[in-house]
Formats: structure tokens, C-alpha cells, sequence
């Protein structure tokens, strides 16, 4: 579905140099720090910032040959971007009727009520939740086969989070094929939802993994002095000194759990391994 390779882009004290990939039928969530080249990357695929080298393919053409009907199989959710807020959402579906030969109006019409979403009143009328209900919703309205999402659930307590997740979930359910690349800070979103991810630091990867494999074999290890010295670390990825002695991130829980029976394990979790990949060795 989508192929970066090696994009990169350039600016005073941040370079990005990214290469990922987003296969078919599967969320792929990329996880940083704000500041880490989320948002930079998302730009570029967009064409809203000129990259300064490296290779983008969708649909396994170069970018700058997509034609105007493969732009039309993407939906978008850009952070800080969106509809005039002057416009109803009865409004945007004409819109979207003109544009998008796939668009159902009236679909997009009962989703917006299913969803508690007035078709009268304009969109700056909207709470923070509501107009990222509906962005998202506008979005997946035109059965869109790859959706590039950044940061959709910014801003958004609990309750909207799920809500909006929820919505993506059920797309997936019903559109097996497409697929879904999505950003966000808020990890612990990602971990129910994605099937890999990516994470980037710094304007680079420094990690890809399935999710299954994160929540199977990734664990942080709490060792004391004695119990560091003793330890096998061939497989510890990273190490963080701590009072109690050491925080130790393997992806070989297993082998410790079998070894080292009375060392604390505690399974692996995305917020761990951001807080960890980040650190300095």
C-alpha cells in the first residue's frame, strides 16, 4: 500500500531520514515523542512539504505519478487541519458527493447521527470530540483503501478516544483489504489497535515490530546490583540505571523467565519500550 524510503528532510537542528512500509490489510501505528518526525513525515506523504530526497510509492506508484483517481482512494486526518468550521455537515457531504464518485450521502449522513453528530449545526459549533469524530468519520466516508491518520485522537479524553478508535476498527472489519497508517504520542492507543508499528526518535526508525510480539516476548526486567552482575545480557536491548540497581529491556522474555526465576519480569508495553528505546545506553 505505501513504501518510504528513505525520506528525508532537513531543518535547523532536525533531520529526518525514514524509511517505512504499510502492507495491505493491516494498521501500521508509528509512535514517538511530539518533536520526533511524526508529523514531518505525515507532511511529506502528503505533498505538504517538499522532502528533500528519498522515494515515496503508494499503490506501488512514485507519489509525484499518482493520478487524480488514485488520490481519491486515500482519506486523511491531519492534525490542525480539516473542513471550514463555517460549514454544516450537511454541507460537507455535498462536498464530498462532488468530489468522490463513491460517496454515499446519505451513509455519511446516518453515520453522522449514529455517531451524535447534528447535521444542522456548523462545525465550530462542534466539541473537541465531536469535530474529531467527524473528521475521522469524513475520512472513511468514500471507502478510502489506505487512510493515513495523524495524530486523530489528540486532545481527546478517554470516552472520545475509544469512540474514535472504535469507528477505525469497525472500518477495518468491513473494508479487509484496505489498510491504515496512523501516528500518535498516546501509545497505549496504538497497542489495541495496530498490527506493527514503528517508532521514530530524533527524525529516525530506531524500532519496527508486530504488536503480537511486543506483548509476547518483549518484558522489562528490575534487578538489583547483585542481581545484574549475575545476569546473561546478550539479550537486554537497553539498560536504565535506576536506585534499585538496573531496568533492563529485553525482547527475549522467555529465556529469563526460565533462567532467572526469582528476577522481577514485568510484561512488555509500548510505553516501556518508548520510554527505553529513547534512552541512551
Amino acid at each position: 500500500m505505501l513504501k518510504i524510503s528513505h525520506l528525508q528532510k532537513h531543518y535547523r537542528g532536525f533531520s529526518l531520514d525514514c524509511s517505512m512500509e504499510v502492507q495491505p490489510g493491516m494498521i501500521t501505528g508509528l509512535i514517538g515523542r511530539n518533536g520526533s518526525g511524526k508529523s514531518t513525515t505525515f507532511k511529506a506523504l502528503l505533498g505538504l512539504i517538499h522532502p528533500d530526497g528519498g522515494e515515496i510509492e503508494v499503490f506501488g506508484k512514485k507519489a509525484e505519478e499518482l493520478k487524480p483517481e488514485d488520490k481519491q482512494k486515500l482519506g486523511v486526518v491531519f492534525a490542525g487541519s480539516g473542513f471550514s468550521m463555517y460549514l454544516t455537515a450537511a454541507g460537507v457531504a455535498n462536498i464530498m458527493k462532488s468530489i468522490y464518485p463513491d460517496f454515499d450521502r446519505e451513509e455519511f449522513l446516518q453515520q453522522c447521527r449514529r455517531f451524535d453528530l447534528p447535521t444542522d449545526k456548523k462545525i465550530k459549533e462542534f466539541s473537541t470530540g465531536m469535530k474529531a469524530k467527524f473528521k475521522v468519520l469524513a475520512a472513511l466516508s468514500h471507502k478510502a483503501e489506505l487512510l493515513i491518520l495523524d495524530e486523530p485522537t489528540v486532545g481527546l479524553d478517554v470516552i472520545a478516544r475509544d469512540e474514535v478508535l472504535n469507528m477505525l476498527r469497525e472500518y477495518m472489519e468491513e473494508n479487509e483489504s484496505s489498510s491504515i497508517l496512523i501516528s500518535s504520542h498516546i501509545s497505549s492507543d496504538l497497542e489495541s489497535l495496530c498490527d506493527d508499528f514503528y517508532m521514530i526518535h530524533a527524525g529516525k526508525i530506531i524500532l519496527h515490530e508486530d504488536t503480537d510480539v511486543l506483548l509476547s516476548d518483549y518484558a522489562v526486567l528490575k534487578v538489583s546490583e547483585e542481581e545484574y552482575e549475575k545476569l546473561d545480557q546478550q539479550y537486554l536491548i537497553k539498560i536504565r540505571k535506576e536506585a534499585y540497581g538496573y531496568r533492563c529491556l529485553t525482547n527475549q522474555k522467555q529465556f529469563y523467565m526460565e533462567n532467572y526465576p526469582d528476577v522481577v519480569i514485568e510484561n512488555g508495553k509500548i510505553d516501556d519500550l518508548v520510554v527505553m528505546m529513547e534512552e541512551q545506553v
